[in-house]
């Protein structure tokens, strides 16, 4: 399932990020804002159709353009909001009340919708469904290069793992990381941050509606 998404993701691995140059922009800002933590947004109103929307469009609210790619269909409806460094690119949608900010990415076919939040250095993409705050849980500074590695739900049900240029599910990254640092100190914190994660984040074939 994910082996057609990895090399939409080479770049991350780079860590360089180059700004877009498109001939049609997909959307524009417009004059309605609202000011949100301190930081004016604006509503986006698409220029062309592309995905399920159509001109003219209004969607939800971002901060600037770089919040938003003006390439594929990534798209924020509603009262949905991305500020600060945030980044939802890709056929990423983010919808309902949900709120991406600081340095978080949103992409591939993620969608991020009701009251979740994804923020920090958070990294959210495949086939991801956050809905809620309890659906996506994130943990900094660990590993032998010091990196956030990202737990979320995907529609299958299952908790997935964005950590670097790793993607797959708990028991994939649990095996991972048994072989890259056994039982060090950077094996036993990544082992403690997938017990969190269990704990943290039900899966949804267990979760009571």
């Amino acid at each position: 399932m994910y082996g057609v998404h990895r090399d939409l993701y080479r770049p991350r691995c780079g860590g360089i990020y180059g700004k877009e140059a498109e001939e049609v922009k997909k959307y524009e800002l417009t004059s309605e804002t609202k000011v949100f933590l301190g930081k004016t947004l604006y509503r986006i109103k698409a220029l062309v159709q592309f995905g399920n929307v159509n001109a003219g469009d209004l969607g939800g609210w971002i901060e600037k353009e770089e919040n938003l790619s003006q390439s594929g269909n990534a798209w924020v409806y509603g009262d949905a909001r991305v500020s600060g460094n945030a980044w939802v690119y890709g056929d990423a949608r983010v919808s309902g009340n949900a709120e991406v900010s600081g340095n978080a990415r949103v992409s591939g076919d993620a969608r991020v919708y009701g009251d979740a939040r994804v923020s920090g250095n958070a990294w959210v993409y495949g086939d991801a469904e956050v809905c809620k705050i309890g659906a996506v849980f994130w943990i900094g500074a660990i590993g032998s290069r010091n990196r956030t590695t990202t737990f979320f739900r995907c529609k299958d049900g299952k908790i997935y793992v964005s950590c670097g240029c790793f993607l797959g599910d708990l028991e994939e990254f649990s095996d991972k990381v048994k072989q890259t640092h056994g039982d060090n100190e950077h094996g036993r914190v990544y082992m403690l941050a997938i017990e969190m994660a269990k704990a943290r984040i039900v899966e949804e074939k267990n979760e009571v509606h």
